[in-house]
Order: structure tokens, then sequence, then C-alpha cells
């Protein structure tokens, strides 16, 4: 093998320990804490790119196989306008917009059915059904309804993204317990006041897991939804036709977008779980 393979196993394997020893620190320095926290995945993700460019090198893999992180690189910065118009179709249209109107009218569903027992033991179990519809059966209905652009994207998004939103509210609504609801109902509060004031708070956990779920379910099914139909522009659109023309490594750049997007895009919701839902023990045991 290779000098550039020898290293990329040692890097690994040094990246590897460091990362054990790491994780086992607790650092009385808040800064550091948050240093270590952010540091271990970098070093993770880059000790994974060196040990997957030796590989490739060590086995010679045919590119249409498996491309080196380094032509991935190559073809992703020589590629920046047409992956930054993919991007703005797939994610900043369908992606934002269906997600935005799929976990609101879920939210709003759920606090409308709130008071109905019928409509809550009625729409569980077919939101429970409708989620597991694959998106590939979804997406064909779309576009056949609203036409070949991001607006069929963002539908299929809305239908990915509401029910998990509306079966996580309406259970997190039903999460407060029973002393918390009588000595609402001592103060003689209305059903408005103990909604915002305790149903909602203690909902507020659920809600957002729903939105970390939907902010992953939102750039599958765009992505998905573009495979059957759309303009000459697009991340799902990209790779379907990068795969019938052998540019894997054009693929492969498509997915690191989408994957860096997509992390961007739950560590946003994760980070403004943490300054709504600061008084969740999780949350303050992850300051501690």
């Amino acid at each position: 093998m290779s000098g550039f393979v020898w290293f990329a196993l040692a890097f690994w394997i040094c990246g590897w320990a460091f990362n054990e020893w790491l994780v086992r620190q607790k650092f009385s320095n808040r800064t550091l804490s948050r240093i270590a926290w952010f540091a271990v995945p970098v070093i993770f993700g880059v000790s994974l790119l060196i040990l997957w460019e030796g590989v490739v090198i060590a086995f010679d893999i045919p590119p249409i196989l498996l491309p080196a992180p380094s032509d991935v690189w190559v073809r992703l910065t020589n590629s920046l306008p047409i992956l930054w118009a993919d991007f703005r179709q797939t994610f900043l249209k369908a992606v934002l917009i269906g997600y935005a109107l799929g976990c609101g009218s879920g939210f709003i569903v759920a606090i409308l059915i709130d008071r109905s027992p019928f409509l809550k033991r009625g729409l569980l179990p077919f939101g429970n059904f409708v989620s597991a519809l694959p998106i590939v059966g979804i997406a064909p209905i779309m576009v056949m309804w609203f036409g070949f652009d991001w607006p069929s994207k963002a539908a299929v998004v809305v239908v990915a993204t509401f029910f998990p939103m509306l079966v996580n509210t309406i259970q997190g609504l039903s999460s407060a317990s029973d002393m918390e609801r009588d000595l609402m109902r001592t103060y003689a509060a209305s059903w408005s006041q103990t909604l915002i004031k305790l149903r909602l708070p203690a909902a507020w956990p659920f809600i957002f897991n729903a939105l970390k779920i939907n902010s992953t379910l939102a750039l599958i099914g765009a992505i998905v939804a573009e495979f059957f139909g759309t303009p000459t522009v697009g991340m799902g659109f990209r790779i379907s036709t990068e795969v019938g023309r052998a540019n894997i490594d054009m693929v492969w750049a498509e997915i690191a977008v989408a994957a860096v997007a997509g992390s961007a895009f739950y560590g946003v919701v994760a980070l403004i779980q943490r300054v709504v839902t600061f008084w969740h023990p999780s949350v303050r045991s992850g300051r501690s």
C-alpha cells in the first residue's frame, strides 16, 4: 500500500482514540465543553473522509463505483452555479415552503380537534396510516395535480410533514398530568388559558420532535418527488440524470450538498428547541 494509505489508516485510528478520550472528559468550563461537543463530530467526519480516500486508492476502486472525496470536491467546486440552482429549486422553494405549510397546518388542525374526542380518535389511526404511505406512491399523484414545477414537490412535503406534526401535537397536548389540570381548574382557568399556560408548554418537546423529524422527511420527500417529473433543475433531477450519464462524482456532490443542508436545517431546529424548552430536564442536563 502507498504511504497515503498508511497515513489514512493511522489518522483514523488516532482520531478514533482521541474522540474516545474526548467524550469521556468532564469540563468545568462551559466554553471548553461546547468546543469538545463540536470537535467530536468534526474529527470523526474528517477521519472518515481521509479513510475513504485511502480505501479508494488502496483498492483502486473505479470512480463509477465510488469516487474519492478529492474527486467529489473538485466536481463540487467546479459546479457551484449548477449546485446553487438545484439547491434553490429543491430546498429554498419546495422544502422550506412545504415544511412551513405542512407543519403549520398540522399544528393548527391539532389545536382545532383537541376538544373533539371523536376526531381525535378517528384522525390518529388515519394519520398513522397516511404517514406509512411511501413517497414514491404520493409523488406521481402530486405531479399530476400540481404540475412539474416546485409546487408539486412542496405538496409532497406537505403530505409527508402534516401527520407527524398532527400526531405529535395531539400527544403533547395530552401529556399534562391530571394534577396540573386540576390545579388550573381550581384557578377557574378557561380552556384557552389552560392551553396557553399549561398544555402548550408541556407539548413543546413533542412538537419539536416532530419538527426535527420533518426537517429530514421534507428534504427526502422533495428529492424523491423530483424523480417523477420536474423542470431541468433540482437535486433529485440532477441525481437521476447524472446517474444515467455515469457522472457519479456529480451525484456525490449533490448528496454532499443535501447532507449539509439537511444537517444545518436539523441543527437550527434543535437550537431553537433548546431556547424554547430551556426548562426541560433533557436540555438542563445537557447544559450541566
